[in-house]
């Protein structure tokens, strides 16, 4: 039995990533970049397998460009990914993006002038939202979407490691 997953969310953008000095600890066979790691998706729709090839069962379809996903394998020119709810499995690599973006947890999330919870608000963002990550201090992420830009803390969104700093 085919499941699709369908997960509708607010925003959509994208931006480029990066890696923490812990995630170069484990480095993939394939590509040498840190395991586990976050991606985006490229494409809008990817047929997630049970195993590393097309003769592998489809267990679920992602259909939702730009959602963020989190590497935890890869075998060859497959990739073993899991959404923010750790559904997953196994994509061709040429579906992923290393463009970083990050799902917002709570709903109405204030973005904040810069990174301090007495700062000013520019906006609010709904939860389920995609926003495009860029960039974090140990705290705190600035993060875009829909023409706003702002602050939030680290905890309140998904894509990002806790320990991840970017410039």
């Amino acid at each position: 039995m085919l499941r699709i997953l369908t997960i509708l969310l607010a925003f959509s953008v994208c931006t480029a990533g990066s890696v923490t000095a812990q995630d170069t600890q484990n480095l993939g066979p394939v590509t040498n970049l840190p395991i586990p790691r976050f991606v985006s998706m490229k494409a809008s729709e990817a047929n997630i397998r049970r195993g590393p090839g097309l003769t592998h069962r489809i267990d679920w379809v992602f259909q939702h460009r730009n959602m963020p996903l989190r590497i935890t394998a890869e075998f060859s020119n497959w990739r073993r990914v899991e959404d923010i709810d750790g559904v997953g499995g196994w994509v061709h690599y040429s579906l992923l993006s290393g463009s970083r973006t990050v799902i917002v947890k709570p709903d109405l999330l204030s973005m904040r002038a810069n990174a301090s919870e007495g700062a000013r608000e520019n906006a609010r963002i709904e939860g389920g939202a995609i926003a495009r990550l860029m960039e974090c201090a140990p705290d705190w992420c600035r993060i875009s979407a829909d023409g706003y830009r702002g602050w939030v803390p680290k905890d309140t969104i998904w894509g990002v490691a806790q320990d991840e700093i970017r410039e």
